[in-house]
């Protein structure tokens, strides 16, 4: 048996537009009804959501019969947990507030064996498909996806820089966080945020590497898009609930 073949991966190395929903809501269904309605990917998060390594393993299982990819985003950049994200079989990660090179060299390591990285080995995962793929150790590199999240004033000063990274597949801007860093708490879409991240999408463009974003402002989602953002997070699902549970709501209380 081979490496599962990463399709997101090969998508964003052909510059195909993938278009991607952030999962939020920790449950297996969900995951597997959300992998269902179209997307190119989806990001399940434990950054900002109370989700468990155990959830999460049921989720990507869930969702690996359907045409939709998985993104696993964890809290940090820590070397156990990515170790962990790997070995219940994720094969793309996001990882949060990247601001140095030395910082995506360390992500990156996290996610290669020795003598190249700092991943512990398991042989029987589920990601080796329970020590049936041949050469695991030697080949599960080439379909690992490495995606590194830029969201300060720092890490856009050394963007160029950690774009060059070897091993980084993407990059990735977070417009919330770069606001704060920026002065702008709680506004993500403050037309110097949305500058600064139309530019970072140029320059990590112009580094040959694809570039993601996730903002729930149409706008600004418009704008990132036709800058040429690789890989488009359109929505959050928790968001897309809200919003529609409370319209409807309007709705019938206003007919008395």
């Amino acid at each position: 048996m081979k490496v599962p073949h990463n399709r997101f991966k090969a998508a964003l190395r052909a510059g195909q537009q993938q278009i991607g929903l952030w999962c939020t809501i920790p449950n297996a269904g969900h995951a597997e009804a959300m992998a269902l309605c179209g997307y190119d990917w989806l990001l399940i998060d434990s950054e900002h959501v109370a989700m468990s390594l155990e959830t999460m393993h049921t989720m990507l299982q869930a969702a690996a019969p359907h045409p939709t990819h998985c993104v696993v985003r964890p809290g940090s950049l820590d070397l156990v947990e990515i170790k962990r994200l790997l070995d219940i079989g994720a094969q793309s990660l996001l990882i949060p507030m990247v601001n140095t090179a030395d910082e995506a060299r360390r992500a990156v390591a996290a996610t290669r064996y020795a003598p190249e990285g700092l991943r512990g080995f398991a042989g029987i995962s589920r990601a080796t498909h329970y020590g049936l793929v041949e050469g695991y150790a030697t080949r599960a590199a080439e379909e690992l996806c490495v995606l590194v999240q830029v969201e300060s004033v720092e890490a856009l000063s050394n963007l160029e820089e950690i774009c060059a990274v070897d091993g980084v597949d993407g990059v990735f801007i977070g417009p919330a966080d770069l606001a704060a860093s920026m002065g702008y708490p709680g506004q993500g879409a403050h037309p110097e945020v949305q500058a600064a991240a139309l530019d970072a999408i140029a320059r990590i463009r112009a580094c040959g590497k694809p570039a993601g974003i996730l903002t729930l402002n149409p706008d600004f989602l418009a704008a990132a898009h036709a800058a040429g953002t690789g890989f488009t997070a359109v929505a959050v699902d928790q968001d897309l609930l809200l919003r529609a549970a409370r319209a409807l709501s309007a709705e019938w209380k206003a007919r008395g």
